[in-house]
């Protein structure tokens, strides 16, 4: 028998308050703990082959002699193998490294800490714990049956052969929990993977999209500013290069699940007949499609307009992957329950099932596992940016869905998009106001921290016919709010210092009536998220046309009720 001691965790962090919040952790799912500063308990409990395990941070466990630590280690009682559970920082492993080294059976889990790792991981070496001392019952009991044979040779063989097929059915299902515990550390490592390269390219795509900004827009102002054909054309070039530019940060965004969805009712079987002529035209007379929609398919949540690109994506992919013609199957199905192997991804709920399957080429082992790796490709250089399905990835994650792939070489391919269910009416979107010159020369002051992005944003609203007063940051945007008067504030979101949403905070309790217009790169909407309505956000890079159309949006109904702040000449 166990007692209530055998299942405490011991959790060694004395620095700050990390004993109490990985404490509050544990406790949260039902797991005892008890916290050890010195890590004396923990010695103790090696020797004795007390506890469930210990959770211990990087720092601590320099803390702790080594040489006692290696000793406790080794002197273990022969069933025991202590769990441990190693919080590390970040890409530092240096510290407490020697002492790494003894730690036998240890999971390394890097800071800051998402806590279902922690809880998962502490749940493993909990049920290991078990199992070895279930197994030293075990190996307790062989040696009485052993004692009893030598007693009762002949007369006892019979439960010898009965205990050792006990044994080995314990074994076999030993085996299969550590398979399927690798397993869901190979999923766990993926998902961790996916979500550090979502990163990653989110961040690039930030950054490239202020560089786009300052580059389309000087291109639009050129447009405008000559009559030169040559010139004009050279400049259109340009700027149909910039927009491909902003397509491939935009899907760069959906894989890592930054870019500004639009989620609305929808039923995926209209997107889908409404489709058929952009098929049949994408696609080619020499693949044959077929849809096998659901009749009493349930409305999903999701961006429309993405989605219908999404499905598009799935079918150019099916058919390259059908060089040789073959048929093209859309299938669309209601999930009242979530299946076992997707337990995993989705919470549980309803969902609408959208599958795209064709009689293609197949994927390998090896090409399945990357397949939503962004820039990862089979095809050949120039006929594809391996950004497809990893952006259809990002858009079923971001949706509160998921997506997967099934294929087998030579069988074709399969990939299903797994949506939430929404029993939400469709509304009628109202027609958006054209943009109209301004009746007043109204001031807009401009904030942005990119110099470039700066100088275009201010350039395209004084080319509108409106007065700008640029500056770089939030505190010279405060002094000038003092100082005079401002029909708009045009502010970027992410800036360093004060950020444009303290900044439109600080700027109500100066002008508590000033309408304001965020400028975005896309990787700060997670971050600031509802703030951040559709009707008050300029998607960088922007056009001029762009502009035009939010502040007239923004600033028309102010002028028709007489609410446009008047200029005064400084």
């Amino acid at each position: 028998m166990t007692s209530a001691a055998d299942d405490i965790f011991l959790v060694i962090a004395p620095s700050g308050r990390d004993a109490k919040v990985v404490g509050d952790l544990l406790g949260s799912a039902g797991l005892l703990w008890q916290a050890d500063n010195d890590g004396e308990a923990l010695l103790d409990a090696l020797a004795e082959g007390k506890c469930a395990g210990a959770v211990v941070t990087d720092d601590a466990l320099s803390r702790i002699d080594s040489e006692r630590l290696r000793d406790a280690i080794e002197r273990q009682p022969p069933w025991s193998d202590f769990p441990f559970v190693l919080l590390s920082r970040r890409g530092d492993t240096r510290q407490g490294s020697r002492s790494i080294e003894d730690l036998v059976n240890v999971t390394i889990l890097e800071r800051p800490l998402h806590p279902a790792s922690l809880i998962s991981a502490a749940r493993a070496a909990l049920r290991g714990r078990k199992r070895q001392r279930l197994a030293a019952r075990h190996l307790s009991d062989l040696e009485i049956a052993q004692a009893q044979l030598r007693e009762l040779a002949g007369s006892l063989e019979a439960k010898v052969i009965e205990r050792t097929r006990d044994l080995a059915a314990a074994n076999d299902r030993l085996t299969a929990e550590i398979a399927e515990r690798e397993r869901a550390e190979a999923r766990l490592l993926q998902a961790q993977k996916m979500e550090a390269v979502g990163q990653l390219t989110g961040g690039i795509a930030h950054d490239f999209n202020n560089l786009l900004t300052a580059i389309v827009g000087s291109l639009d102002l050129l447009l405008r500013r000559t009559d030169d054909e040559k010139l004009r054309r050279l400049a259109r070039n340009a700027l149909e290069a910039g927009e491909r530019g902003a397509r491939l940060t935009g899907q760069l965004l959906a894989f890592s699940r930054r870019q500004r969805l639009s989620p609305t009712p929808v039923q995926p079987n209209d997107i889908i007949s409404g489709m058929g002529d952009l098929l049949a035209r994408s696609i080619g007379p020499h693949v044959r499609v077929e849809t096998r929609l659901d009749a009493n398919l349930w409305q999903a949540l999701a961006d429309p307009t993405q989605l219908e690109v999404m499905i598009l994506n799935l079918a150019i992919n099916a058919r390259d992957a059908m060089p040789s013609g073959g048929r093209l199957t859309i299938a669309t199905a209601n999930l009242e329950h979530v299946p076992a192997s997707l337990q995993a991804e989705l919470p549980d709920g309803e969902y609408v099932a959208i599958s795209v399957a064709d009689t293609g080429t197949g994927m390998s082992p090896a090409v399945l596992a990357r397949a939503f790796e962004p820039f990862f490709t089979t095809k050949e250089v120039g006929k594809g940016t391996g950004l497809g399905l990893a952006q259809l990835y990002g858009f079923a994650k971001q949706s509160g869905g998921t997506a997967r792939i099934e294929s087998r070489e030579g069988h074709g391919t399969v990939v299903t998009i797994y949506l939430p269910r929404t029993r939400e009416q469709t509304e009628a979107e109202a027609p958006r106001p054209l943009a109209a010159r301004p009746a007043t020369r109204a001031r807009i002051l401009v904030v942005d921290d990119d110099d470039d992005v700066r100088l275009v944003a201010a350039a395209m609203v004084e080319e509108l016919g409106y007065e700008v007063v640029a500056e770089a940051c939030g505190d010279a945007a405060l002094k000038r709010l003092d100082q005079q008067e401002f029909a708009l504030l045009l502010t970027d979101v992410a800036m360093p210092g004060m950020n444009g949403v303290d900044l439109a905070a600080r700027a109500a309790q100066i002008r508590p009536d000033l309408p304001i217009l965020f400028a975005s790169g896309y990787a700060d909407i997670q971050t600031f998220g509802e703030e951040l309505s559709d009707d008050r956000l300029l998607k960088k890079p922007y056009r001029i046309a762009d502009v035009a159309a939010r502040i007239s949006a923004i600033l028309t109904p102010q002028q028709s009720t007489g609410k446009v702040v008047p200029l005064r000449r400084p």
